[in-house]
Parts: C-alpha cells; structure tokens; sequence
C-alpha cells in the first residue's frame, strides 16, 4: 500500500525509489517540468501555474513529472505528476542554478534508463542556466526530446540585482534563448523582445499567458477572520488603496508612496508585502511616510480566502511593476478588485486594456489620478470591475491557459 507524506502540508502519496524499468503506460507523452520550486504550491508564480497545469488536466495522453527544491530524494505523486524532490545544499545565490541542472539532469537520465520513452519534453521555467544549457540540450535531442523554455520577465533589468548579477542574467537568457527548440512567453510583449533583440538565432516562441480567476473569496463580509485583521491594522471595507507584491525597487513603492502622501484623500494605503528592513529604511529617509497615519505596512497575508476577501473589499488597487511579463497580482487584482490603478507600461496595457486606469512616474501624475479616483461613483468603479472579470475569463482563465499548454504538449507528441 501506497505511504502518505506531508507536502506543504497536504497529503500526497509517496513514490517507490526510481525502477528502471517502466512503471507507466509509455504510450504518454512524458513532460518535464523544471524550475519552479514544485507543487503542492505554496506561494510563487511558476509554482501556483505548475499546480494548476497539473490539478486541471484534461488530456490524458500527458504524463507530467515536476521537480520540487526539496530536503532529501523523495518521489510523490500529486494531481496525477509523478513528482521528486532535488535536496540542494545552501551555497547562496547559485542555489537556484544549481537546483536547475541537478533537476534537469535527473530528468534526463530518467529518459536514458527508459529507453521506450519516445520524444520527451523538457520544459525549463526561467533563465537561469545558460551557461549549462548546450550541452544539456544535447543530450535531450540525443534523447529524441525537445527543449522548452519559459523566458519570464526581464529578470536582468530587476534593481535587487548587483551589476555582475544583472550581466549574469542577459548572458544566460541570451544562451538559453540560443539552445531552446521552442519559447513559451507568457507576455506578448515579452515575445516580441525575444524576436527581436534574439533575431540572430531566429527563436521559435508562441505565446501562452498566465492565468487567474474570478471566483469570490469563500469569506463572508462579516467574517470574525476579516474583522479581526481589519481591527489589527485600522482599515475599514472600502476605505483603503492596496498593493501586494515583492517589497523591490523596480515595484515603484517609492513612487506609489510619496504621491499617495501628496494626495488629499481620506483612505488608507495598506501595504501587503515581505520585510526588507535596508529598502524600508531608506525610503523613510527619503519620505518621511512614517508621519502620515494613512500609509500602513501591514505585513503578509499567506491565506488565500484572506487575502482574496482583502482584495475584493478595497476602493482601489495599485500596480507598479515594470519588469517582467504577464504579473500574476496583476492579474488577481483585474480578477477582485474593482477599481485598479496600473503604472502605464506596455506589459500591464497588454493585460489589463481598457478596464483600467493608468499612471506615470512624473511628479503629481499619480497623485492627481488618487484625487480623481476618489470622485468616481459606486456605478462607475463597478463597470471597471464588471470589464476586468471579462478581460479575466476571455484572456487569462484557468482553463484556457491549461488547454493552450495541453495542444502545444499533444501536438508535439502528435508530430514527433
């Protein structure tokens, strides 16, 4: 009989150590997915697309396995993906490097013990292993496979990164690029950056988007949970602007705070993030946000119905990411929130179009937008909401997602 083991703190059930010898049907076609920190989700953008990639699976001629960043080699099954833990030893920022090749590596040489697995693919989520990827692609056509690669977002722009870093990134990004037999972007916008700045090595890419629903939090308006966390940090249902996102630079927290200051409104901003104590204290230098009683950093919010309900109940959501693809809060915000305010550049146009309202970083711009979204009427933040939920399930459900993912899997395995 099959263990039970706790993962993220459900129950999955255990796998036997790798067999040589077949333990599936092979007439499936096998997918690899390496590069998110694995499934059950936990938090993370890769790991919450894994996790439902692989929870609303409909074709059932795909066989997903999925590596997890792991503690030990354990193998589990979850949502149909046979899944395995990679245990990597600390050694700081590589980590992440290191994690990549181990696990593609161990995909690898499970194809090569199974001979009968015919045309496999090897879907590789960022670029983080550039240096590394030739020789490993190699192996993967010896193989009969192909390798995919999910480009992100423009993670050698991102601020966090010291110079060498961010040189790391666009060498490594250029390579992966380079050795890919096919580009899934989740942006269009980020498609058309591949073509065009990679145009030497004439990449193959389609677009497939990220995805989010719609749903309502299972919390109620009155839920103690929802008062409790409101009489914490002194907010009120539709009294509060709200972001949520990574506490970073290139977010535009800085730029979303002096203006709110400079703005006559009479809302809060409640802020929900990760500490970063040095970012932190280097903006209260500058702004001074601590004398305001409207700015509220209120930590983190990990229960999703929470911070659904916490989405949904406030006035207003701002959005000041400007590095990367297809956000996922943005897309969650578009799929709660009623009324968002998105900075104005070409990756949130592309999602959100006209269902929402856009601001620059010019002195006053977003202050003087905060003014004017104070005046609007219930009717006309409701029509906002009403076009982002449609923009939401015509473009970026779920279930369109994974249907998109599912005929480029089969149709690989359809033409091999």
């Amino acid at each position: 009989m099959s263990n039970q083991i706790k993962i993220n703190g459900l129950s999955v059930t255990a796998l036997p150590a790798h067999k040589t010898n077949p333990d599936y049907h092979t007439d499936k076609q096998q997918v690899f997915i390496v590069g998110s920190k694995g499934i059950p989700a936990a938090y993370g953008g890769f790991e919450t697309f894994v996790e439902m990639l692989t929870r609303l699976q409909t074709d059932e001629s795909i066989r997903y396995h999925v590596s997890r960043l792991g503690k030990d080699t354990q193998r589990y099954e979850h949502n149909g993906a046979k899944c395995f833990n990679v245990n990597v030893p600390e050694i700081g920022p590589a980590k992440a490097i290191y994690y990549d090749i181990v696990a593609l590596k161990r995909c690898i040489a499970y194809c090569k013990a199974r001979p009968q697995i015919k045309h496999p693919i090897f879907y590789v989520l960022a670029c983080r292993i550039g240096p590394f990827i030739g020789h490993l692609a190699k192996e993967i056509h010896a193989l009969g496979g192909t390798l995919y690669v999910n480009p992100d977002g423009h993670e050698w722009k991102r601020a966090k990164w010291s110079a060498p870093v961010r040189r790391y990134w666009k060498y490594s990004e250029r390579l992966m690029v380079k050795h890919a037999d096919l580009l899934i972007c989740d942006s269009k916008n980020i498609e058309a950056y591949i073509r065009t700045d990679y145009r030497q090595y004439t990449p193959k890419t389609t677009f497939i988007a990220y995805g989010a629903d719609t749903k309502k939090s299972k919390l109620t308006d009155d839920d103690p949970q929802l008062l409790d966390w409101y009489a914490k940090h002194g907010l009120k249902a539709k009294e509060y602007y709200l972001v949520v996102g990574r506490f970073v630079p290139e977010n535009n927290f800085e730029t979303m705070i002096k203006e709110f200051m400079k703005s006559k409104s009479q809302k809060n901003f409640a802020i929900i993030t990760t500490s970063n104590d040095e970012f932190l204290n280097k903006l209260e230098e500058k702004l001074h946000f601590k004398n305001d009683p409207r700015i509220k950093f209120v930590g983190t919010v990990y229960d999703t119905e929470l911070l659904k309900k916490i989405r949904e109940q406030a006035y207003g959501y701002f959005h000041g990411h400007e590095v990367g693809g297809t956000n996922p809060s943005l897309l969650e915000a578009l799929g709660s929130t009623d009324l968002n305010l998105l900075l104005d550049v070409g990756f949130n146009r592309e999602v959100a179009e006209k269902t929402a309202l856009y601001w620059n970083k010019d002195i006053g711009n977003l202050g003087k937008l905060i003014d004017e979204a104070d005046q609007l009427s219930t009717r006309e933040i409701g029509l906002f909401g009403e076009k982002a939920k449609l923009r939401i399930m015509d473009a970026y459900s779920w279930g369109k997602i994974v249907s998109d993912y599912e005929e480029k899997f089969s149709y690989s395995n359809e033409n091999s």
